[in-house]
This record gives C-alpha cells, structure tokens and sequence, in this order.
C-alpha cells in the first residue's frame, strides 16, 4: 500500500482539486478538520488581498461515505470564489473579450523560462498553474494523510524561525514551542519576537517590498524503521526533501542540524547511543534530525526550509517585454509581502504526506484496523530495545 496524489486546477480558475489514493478503508475524515488547516494556511501577518476574498471550504466528492474512508480514492475540490472576476480571463471556451496577454515575465518567477518552455507569448498560460495556490490542494491531502498519523500517535507540527532579519533563538525541537506557535499570527513560539517579525514585515510593505525567512517542520512520535536505505529513491531524507523543495519558494532545505554540522568534527556531531533508566535504547542528541541512512531511528524528526522573498513586487524589478524585444518594468500581481507563515502549514502538510506515505508502505493494510495492527505488531516486535513514548 503506498499514498499519492495529485492535483489541478489553477489560480484564478473555478476550482482546485486533488486525488488523493491509498488511504485504507474505516479512517474518520471530518470536513471540518481539512478546513481548520486551510484556514490556517490562509492567516499569517503579511499576507495579501486575495486571503480577503477567498474562505477556502473543503468539498469532499468521493471516497469517504458516512464520514468514513471507505479504501477508494478521496477526491476533494476548493472553489476559487475570485473565479467570478475573472471569468473571461480564466474561460475554458473562448471568452466574449479575450483578455491582453502577459508578455513582460516577472524575475524569480515561472514566467520567462515557462514561456520558452511552452512556445506561449501569454506567460498567464504557466503562471496560473505555478501560482501558489495550488498548495491548497496540498493542505488538503496533507490534513488528511495528518488524521491516519494520528490513529498512530503521529504529531506534525511547524513553526516560524525566521522572517527576514529577524530570527528565533536556536534549541531542541521541544513540543511545547510548536504548541506555542501554533495560534501566534506568525506561527513564532516566542511573542517578542514575533512582534519584531510583523514590524520587518511592516518596513517591507512600506518599501513595496517583500520578505522570506525559515519554518521548521517536526515529527513527534515516530517509530524507528520508516523509509530505507537500500534504494536512492527509498531514502525517506531525500523523499521529505524533495516533498519541501517542491512549495513555490522554498530555496533551501536541512534536516537535523542540518548545513551546521558541516563545520564540526564528527566527535561533536553524531548522536551517541545510551541506555536508558528504562532499560531501553535512546540518544543524547538529535542532530541527524531523527533519520539515519534514510530510515527514522526514533527520535522526533526535525527539517527546516528556506524560503525567498515573494517575486512579484510592487515596485517592480526590470524585464524584457517579449512583444516588443524592448526593455521594460515587470508585470504586477496581486501579492503577499510575506507568505513564510502559509509556507509553514504547506510544510506540515507535505512532511505529514511523506510520512504517511512511508507509514502505509511499512505496515500496508486495506482497512484501518489492519493497518494499527500490523503496527502495533511491530511496536511489540522492537519493545525490548524501544519503547515507545505516548
């Protein structure tokens, strides 16, 4: 049994949709929890005028009866509730007033090389699609691969480290931080400074500018023996990676301590192995971020992504207009000025996918009820050397 999805839809088109195969059959999915986490994707400090018009509402069409999975695919759409302004330049037929093409790209985005790529002289053609809106999609799915984690004692949860120059002091990753970020406007486990956060966020509107920083994603109750090493594509490191790198913006990702452990001798980096009072194995540190050689070993697992400023400004950088060949200011969007919070939830929900995936593939199961049984018998398997803390 393996989970995967996909998706469709575009920015300002009706509606965004998502498929979502491999879920056993008996899982709850209650609507209102899939909607609780599009809401959240939606707030954050800094965010722009389309959070104004858009109450996404999760539609589930297929694949859950009577509140339950019942094994067949979930299909769930989110209407575009701006689809209305936009409905000639959005038209699947042609349109009463076609609209005027984009044809000055905007640097740091898809438009330029999305343009060659598709022989377009319309960069709206790739930029819909590339628009972060479709990682609503993605907090939809990922809401529910979180509620499977769950039936295992899984917790995901993200928190903001970083908007632009402002930082949160370093530490373990500690479940009462993400606790205590998860109902901070800017998703900080620290109130100072967060407060610090908006009034950057606040010099860059001024500026008609626009800020990045750095979220942090953590795993909490994971057992040892998730992803594999015998395959390059198997590693689950690399599959989180990929499912992070993968968010529009994200420019960087670590796990563990990620590119600062590249300073220091191995003495001081890996994470000895100890006894416990309770006669089971632990580690003293948590460097490697809960994943060694591409399988979980036990510990909370920790990655952390970057992410740029947004390109598109309101004073915008210089472009070529491909009509003319001459050169030109770029085409302004509606915009953010800081999406760092929105990216966080889009990490959860990716990091919670991943790690569903890898659950379903090591315990498998058509129905819910096998699938905790296969794990609670492999839990047993290992308890005299790990035992698990709920």
């Amino acid at each position: 049994m393996r989970l995967r999805f996909l998706s469709a839809g575009e920015s300002h088109g009706q509606r965004i949709c998502v498929i979502v195969e491999g879920l056993p059959a008996g899982l709850a999915v209650n609507p209102d929890e899939i909607n609780r986490e599009l809401s959240r994707r939606q707030g954050g400090y800094g965010r722009g005028g389309r959070m104004e018009i858009e109450k996404d509402r999760a539609l589930i069409v297929s694949g859950v009866r009577y509140g339950v999975t019942t094994g067949a695919p979930v299909s769930v759409e989110i209407e575009n509730l701006d689809y209305k302004n936009w409905a000639d330049v959005m038209a699947v037929e042609e349109p009463r007033e076609k609209a005027k093409p984009v044809t000055r790209p905007r640097p740091g985005h898809v438009d330029l090389a999305g343009m060659l790529k598709t022989a377009s002289m319309d960069a709206r053609d790739v930029m819909e699609r590339a628009s972060a809106r479709e990682t609503a999609s993605r907090v939809a799915a990922g809401s529910i691969a979180k509620l499977l984690l769950s039936e295992i004692g899984v917790r995901v949860m993200g928190m903001v480290v970083q908007i632009g120059s402002v930082k949160v002091s370093g530490g373990e990753a500690e479940l009462h931080s993400f606790e205590r970020a998860f109902s901070d406007p800017l998703l900080c486990c620290d109130p100072a400074v967060s407060k610090n956060m908006m009034e950057e966020i606040d010099s860059a509107r001024e500026d008609g500018d626009t800020l990045g920083g750095v979220f942090e994603v953590a795993a909490f109750g994971v057992v040892p023996g998730l992803g594999s090493h015998t395959q390059w594509d198997r590693r689950l490191d690399g599959k989180l990676a990929c499912a992070l790198m993968s968010i529009p913006g994200i420019k960087g990702v670590e796990i563990g301590g990620g590119f600062s452990l590249s300073a220091s001798k191995g003495s001081s980096v890996h994470d000895e192995i100890i006894l416990r009072e309770d006669e089971c194995i632990g580690r003293r540190t948590n460097r490697a971020g809960g994943i060694e050689a591409g399988i979980t070993n036990g510990e909370t697992i920790l990655v952390r992504a970057a992410m740029k400023p947004i390109p598109t400004l309101q004073k915008p950088l210089k472009t070529v207009d491909l009509a003319t060949m001459k050169e030109a200011s770029a085409s302004v969007e509606r915009s953010d000025i800081c999406a760092v919070p929105s990216a966080c939830v889009i990490g959860e929900a990716v990091v919670a996918l991943t790690l569903a995936d890898a659950a379903l593939e090591k315990f498998g199961g058509d129905s819910l009820k096998e699938f905790k049984r296969n794990y609670e018998g492999y839990v047993e398997q290992i308890s005299r050397f790990w035992k698990i803390e709920r």
